[in-house]
């Protein structure tokens, strides 16, 4: 009978123990990874308004030396992250295998222009700084037209704006999350062992002699979740940067070392706070009252 009811609290134990470690875990690892799209969430949208194109057509009596020229021009320009030249006859080709007729067999010539395709810099991608690129690339006489998406630069500005701001009412309101499910998890531990708590405290143990091994006991555990974080974290970066590598996700090694490190002293700070509340509760409580 003793060594079923044994067997029954070391199960409880574990389980107890378990969740604990499954709750820091779970929420360090939703909170870094909000963290780590945070700090890459520029480069993020960066990236979407890098894909923004901006075609630049030349006029037929553009010849191959002042084509050149207009490179060179386009590879010192502050404002392009970089471009393609599309000759008439690229673009021709492109043309048929959209369409899937070649035009050219009953127009006899070829009436697309010469052109280059632009990718913006990030920090130019507004209204008014594409109109600037424009009235001074139009200054070159060999340029026929400048066309790009003012909609969607408009329409990409905005999104993210009101995706930035929303990020952050998130970030807060998670963050508050994270610790007061921690702080439960940590609580309901705690609450488990009441009586031993009291038990020790009516032998004359002190405060601070009861609480230490709770506090060590859940500092090991919150550790033990946020380095499971940790490592998930790692892989979950691994695969971004592995499916998507234009993103660059480890540019900013510091900043990850930084949210790493975070999620690290989260599993330790949080549960080590969380205990210590909970077992002042219980050491202030009447016997009684632990019913």
């Amino acid at each position: 009978m003793s060594s079923s009811f044994e067997k029954f609290q070391k199960r409880r134990v574990i389980t107890s123990y378990f969740s604990v470690v499954l709750s820091v875990f779970l929420v360090l690892f939703l909170l870094g990874t909000l963290g780590l799209f945070v700090i890459n969430s520029k480069r993020i949208s960066d990236n979407f308004k890098e894909d923004i194109v901006m075609t630049i057509f030349l006029k037929s009596e553009a010849n191959d030396s002042i084509i050149k020229a207009f490179d060179d021009e386009l590879r010192i320009a502050n404002f392009a992250k970089d471009y393609t030249y599309v000759s008439k006859e690229k673009a021709a080709k492109q043309h048929k295998d959209v369409i899937g007729e070649d035009f050219m067999q009953f127009l006899g010539v070829n009436p697309l222009q010469n052109s280059f395709d632009v990718h913006v810099k990030a920090d130019y991608v507004t209204n008014d700084s594409f109109k600037k690129i424009e009235t001074r690339l139009r200054k070159n006489e060999m340029i026929a037209d400048v066309i790009y998406d003012q909609q969607l630069v408009t329409l990409v500005n905005d999104n993210v704006k009101q995706i930035s701001m929303w990020i952050l009412i998130v970030s807060c309101v998670f963050a508050v999350i994270s610790v007061l499910l921690i702080n439960s998890s940590m609580r309901l531990s705690i609450f488990s062992n009441r009586f031993i708590i009291k038990t020790m405290q009516l032998v004359g143990a002190t405060k601070s002699f009861i609480r230490k091994p709770f506090i060590k006991k859940s500092i090991i555990l919150g550790m033990i979740g946020a380095v499971l974080a940790v490592v998930a974290l790692i892989s979950l970066l691994v695969y971004v940067d592995v499916n998507f590598p234009a993103l660059d996700i480890f540019k900013d090694k510091l900043l990850i070392g930084c949210v790493l490190l975070g999620v690290l002293l989260l599993g330790a700070l949080i549960p080590w706070i969380s205990t210590y509340f909970a077992t002042q509760r219980f050491l202030n409580l009447r016997t009684d009252d632990l019913y």
